[in-house]
């Protein structure tokens, strides 16, 4: 039985596999067909606890994992459906047509989640066992063209990231340049300040011991007007 959803003009195809031609475990067969019946009446949380219950009692392992794969896809549980499906495609017992609709259901889990690269492979995959699947090949032509949207977006994703880190770095380098210029205007004002400031005339060792030799003279000097000062002698009158 084929689930179409069209969405964007995308055909998704979500196939739920018979019950025909396949020998059952009477109560793997009841879980299944009791999973079903809930799928087909949109219970698809309850069908998904008949399908987990299907798959514990080891019978019918590819039926229970791919229809509980189709269970999580309509809860909108993608991871949960892509590794169901992924799960059913690994088993010995599926037979090349029941590998076919496992790959193209994991195509549009991938779809869903926009894992458009991996979409395409899992189309193309689908198509190699079943090339007359209208179907898959509308489906892997629609995850190209969004896969090519999405490099391109990526692109220019790409570009817009380089032209913000090419203005930011223009950006420093003007503040760069800013601050020194900022630093250079500041130099020359303090600069000038100290051209502005007396300055203090600086004298050689020669001239100041000269200095020193021309006091230490006015000292001698000094000191002897001093002693003569001191040695004259002052007569005085004796009164009788």
């Amino acid at each position: 039985m084929k689930k179409i959803i069209i969405n964007l003009f995308l055909i998704i195809c979500v196939v739920k596999l018979s019950n025909t031609n396949y020998t059952f475990a009477q109560t793997s067969k009841k879980l299944i067909h009791e999973g079903n019946q809930k799928y087909e009446q949109k219970k698809f949380g309850d069908a998904e606890i008949d399908y987990k219950k299907s798959i514990n009692t080891k019978e019918n392992e590819f039926i229970g994992n791919y229809n509980l794969g189709n269970a999580y896809y309509q809860q909108g549980k993608f991871d949960e459906a892509k590794q169901q499906y992924e799960t059913a495609s690994g088993l010995k017992s599926v037979n090349k047509e029941n590998l076919s609709k496992t790959y193209h259901n994991l195509g549009n889990t991938l779809l869903k989640n926009k894992k458009f690269e991996e979409s395409v492979q899992a189309f193309k995959q689908s198509l190699k066992l079943n090339p007359k699947d209208n179907d898959t090949r509308y489906n892997l032509a629609y995850a190209q063209s969004m896969l090519q949207q999405q490099q391109q977006q990526q692109k220019q994703d790409g570009d817009k990231n380089q032209d913000k880190k090419n203005q930011q770095k223009e950006n420093k380098n003007q503040e760069q340049q800013k601050e020194q210029e900022q630093k250079q205007e500041q130099n020359k004002e303090e600069q000038a300040k100290k051209e502005s400031q007396p300055r203090k005339d600086k004298i050689s060792k020669e001239d100041a011991e000269k200095i020193l030799q021309a006091l230490n003279n006015d000292e001698k000097k000094t000191q002897k007007k001093l002693n003569v000062k001191e040695g004259t002698k002052i007569q005085i009158e004796k009164e009788w």
